[in-house]
């Protein structure tokens, strides 16, 4: 909507747009949250946490497609074409979550990751929107380019809070990232700088922790390590470069309001 609203895109236009993605977004959080067993979503029970896994699932179906036909409904061509690769990104990301190799310490396969998790869907609102206003192709793009910095920094950003957080306010386990076998920035950091450490080189051998103890000992030191810090100097610079393309604009209410919503991002805590 700030976007919109900056590049003078057609009102009703912007909120069938706006509607749309916020369907996209809740159903992706539906069946996220049923794949993790999350039972909470910022402090609140989730769908799974009271309905049967198949309600579940058909809840998140059936919000995917109203936001498919909500997408339909701002009649431009390039934007049903973004919405729908966007779409096919999401669930191919989840389907390779779910049935991919696990423990892989890989930056790419990170990177990858979660562009497909979150950085596409940040990527798609500022584009779609910059596509229905009339603006020109250099606009577009720094649009589309902001919404991928700041989306990869606010993945970058859940994955240190899931070592920082507190699970009663998560909903989930401490570390559950590395429960689950995902090894996210903070994982890689530490595995960089302590190689030989014998859990750490268990995991680069291929083999994923199974009992309890291994799993809150390397927790632990990825905690007290500098590997956040680091993560977190990471979200910084994605966020920096967000700004960066935003600050290419005329100054104007709703660019200020997207470079604070940027700075929020590196900014959270649980």
């Amino acid at each position: 909507m700030l976007i919109g609203n900056m590049l003078n895109a057609p009102k009703d236009r912007l909120l069938t747009l706006a509607a749309a993605i916020e369907l996209l977004h809740t159903a992706t959080l539906v069946h996220d949250d049923l794949i993790d067993g999350s039972l909470l979503r910022r402090g609140m029970p989730t769908l799974n946490s009271r309905w049967s896994p198949g309600a579940t699932v058909l809840t998140g179906d059936f919000l995917f497609a109203r936001a498919a036909k909500l997408a339909a409904e701002t009649e431009s061509i390039p934007v049903m074409k973004i919405f729908s690769r966007t779409l096919t990104t999401i669930v191919n990301g989840e389907i390779n979550q779910l049935l991919g190799s696990h423990c892989l310490a890989n930056r790419d396969d990170y990177f990858q990751r979660i562009y497909a998790k979150t950085a596409s869907l940040f990527e798609t609102s500022a584009w779609a929107a910059a596509l229905i206003s009339q603006t020109d192709d250099t606009v577009i793009e720094n649009m589309k380019q902001y919404g991928l910095e700041i989306g990869t920094a606010f993945q970058i950003i859940d994955d240190i809070l899931d070592f920082t957080g507190e699970q009663v306010t998560v909903g989930k386990p401490v570390g559950s990232d590395l429960r689950q076998g995902l090894i996210t920035l903070p994982t890689l950091y530490y595995f960089e700088e302590n190689p030989s450490h014998p859990d750490v080189h268990a995991i680069l051998e291929g083999n994923c922790p199974q009992d309890e103890e291994t799993l809150q000992r390397l927790i632990e030191c990825i905690r007290q390590s500098n590997a956040i810090e680091k993560a977190y100097s990471d979200a910084k610079q994605f966020v920096q470069r967000g700004l960066e393309r935003m600050r290419q604009l005329a100054v104007s209410s709703e660019r200020l309001a997207l470079e604070d919503l940027a700075n929020y991002i590196i900014q959270r805590r649980i």
